[in-house]
């Protein structure tokens, strides 16, 4: 019979922690309940056919979004450290946790950029009449706003269509000739949005969590309020229908999968190091069961509130400009919530102004929630790595922050939504995936399910039920992997708007790419180097397996762990 060993660790408690369950429970809310959801769901299933979009998403919620976001607060929780740290269990892909961190990074500055454009937003809701509600002599005949007959309306755009294309972006039809120089007023909002999300980061996790009651509340109110609005307007069940309503055939392409699986990644902010970060904080013996079905289910809810709310206006707005199919209506794209909710509220009968800040508010506290969970994870790794070296708090928020900055002006471009999809796919989505893969390999493969499930048993009292282990065994992975492989093969050039990029951005987009998988190798072979240097007499084969076991300073947030 095989004895438990017991494994005595010094391994310092972390020296920030959540103030209360609530706030860990909340912050977890406002980080996973963001602009994944409001911003970013709407325009990937509009991309995707609507309901051809939803049952793949759904799907992956349950067998990829909920089995991944219970491992990895099991796993922050644990080992009370960054991501980086976290991955000490199976130090042959350490390289998943550094892949996840860049991502991460790549991720921060295209959600400031969309910060700075809700920021723009709402200070043009305080004009006396809103700026998208009717059409400006300067855009010519091609708009429409409803005040002439439908029948001069068809293939025309909206005002807010016009205004968010022509005003806030001034948005090129091409990149082929470079990007342009940024828009001044884009970056003064940028700015802003770098110098909150950096004071908050210099304040530290329970000043984060103390505005988390917040963060995670008022969103779901101005949702609410939208969605009443939304689904009154005329025409809009035709593109709610078109919402749920799936096209069966198009279930089988391989990149609506793609798109829903990574879509999961960003609705509920798994895979990015994020939740490893906020879980770190946490009471070891917390039992956080109940919170990941909470915030899971609001997450989903939350998604599907935002698809109704935007394919409810499209749906007007089809009616509106006499085309049948909802698909023609707008080009999508990043933008689109930036057209679809505007045009909602300007058909406000009563102080839609008041409605128009409620909402662009509730979009920018959403950034907040987001951004600072991506860089709570980032300066937690930094520190993890070079304890009192990386040097005080302020220095590394504000050093992240005007990095940020730097790197997100590109954003503020007239060719800058062209980059921020480029990134979004090349530097964030197409490696996450990849990367998720490594990280349930390691943890469920390497370290093994049944050690990982008796570490969750140490820490909350709680068996782990068969649902949970064969999905972090063998459906969740595999799914992954199918959806990769087939994604492959099928994959063509990334077009924005249906506009093909030059040569020289997709260099520049594999390049993102690369570099973020190659952490891959990269760390592996340091950490069979490692072994090298510690079994001076082995061979290369016992290195590996060697780098393959839990490092000598794997161990539970808590002094002792009982160890098979």
């Amino acid at each position: 019979m095989s004895q438990t060993k017991i494994q005595i660790t010094t391994k310092e408690k972390p020296k920030e922690e959540w103030g209360n369950g609530l706030e860990f429970l909340f912050s977890c809310i406002s980080l996973s309940v963001g602009l994944g959801n409001i911003w970013r769901f709407p325009y990937i299933a509009f991309q995707n056919g609507g309901g051809t979009f939803v049952i793949p998403y759904l799907i992956a919620l349950l067998v990829i979004g909920r089995p991944v976001y219970y491992l990895e607060i099991s796993l922050g929780q644990f080992r009370g450290s960054g991501v980086l740290r976290a991955f000490d269990l199976a130090p042959i892909l350490k390289g998943v946790a550094a892949g996840q961190v860049l991502a991460t990074g790549a991720s921060i500055t295209y959600y400031s950029c969309i910060m700075a454009l809700t920021l723009r937003f709402l200070l043009a809701s305080f004009s006396s009449q809103l700026p998208w509600s009717s059409c400006q002599e300067s855009w010519g005949n091609v708009c429409y706003d409803g005040t002439n007959s439908a029948l001069n309306a068809t293939g025309k755009m909206s005002p807010a269509q016009l205004y968010f294309e022509r005003e806030i972006l001034h948005e090129l039809p091409n990149i082929d000739n470079g990007l342009g120089m940024p828009n001044w007023q884009l970056v003064a909002c940028l700015a802003v949005a770098w110098l909150i999300i950096g004071g908050v980061l210099i304040r530290g996790i329970k000043s984060s969590g103390k505005a988390a009651y917040f963060l995670g509340v008022f969103p779901y109110v101005v949702l609410l309020i939208l969605l009443l609005r939304a689904v009154t307007l005329p025409g809009a069940w035709d593109g709610i229908v078109y919402f749920f309503k799936p096209q069966w055939r198009e279930l089988l392409n391989p990149l609506v999968w793609y798109a829903a699986v990574t879509q999961v990644f960003f609705s509920l902010a798994i895979c990015f190091g994020t939740l490893i970060t906020y879980a770190s904080y946490n009471n070891f013996n917390r039992n956080v069961y109940n919170d990941i079905v909470i915030i899971t289910t609001m997450d989903s809810c939350s998604s599907i509130i935002a698809g109704c709310i935007t394919f409810g206006i499209l749906g007007n707005l089809a009616k509106q400009t006499g085309i049948t199919d909802i698909a023609s209506v707008v080009k999508g794209g990043a933008g689109l919530a930036f057209i679809s909710y505007p045009d909602a509220i300007a058909k406000f009968e009563y102080v839609p102004q008041m409605f128009a800040v409620l909402f662009f508010l509730m979009l920018f506290v959403l950034g907040i929630g987001s951004t600072v969970g991506m860089g709570s994870c980032i300066l937690r790794v930094i520190r993890d790595q070079f304890g009192k070296r990386a040097g005080p708090s302020w220095v590394l928020a504000g050093g992240l922050a005007t990095l940020g900055f730097c790197v997100s002006i590109v954003y503020m471009t007239p060719g800058g939504q062209f980059i921020l999809n480029l990134v979004d796919f090349y530097g964030v989505s197409f490696t996450a995936l990849i990367l998720a893969i490594g990280e349930l390999l390691a943890v469920a493969w390497l370290y093994g399910v049944r050690r990982f499930c008796a570490d969750i048993k140490y820490m909350m009292g709680i068996e782990t039920g068969w649902y949970w282990r064969i999905c972090w065994a063998f459906i969740t992975p595999g799914l992954m992997t199918a959806v990769l492989v087939y994604m492959l093969f099928d994959m063509s050039a990334l077009t924005y708007k249906g506009v093909a990029y030059p040569r020289l951005a997709h260099v520049f987009g594999w390049c993102l790419s690369a570099f973020g998988l190659l952490q891959l190798p990269g760390w592996a072979l340091y950490a069979v180097y490692q072994r090298r240097k510690q079994t001076a007499n082995s061979s290369l084969w016992q290195r590996i397996r060697a780098a393959c076991q839990p490092d000598e300073s794997w161990g539970p947030a808590n002094a002792q762990v009982p160890l098979e």
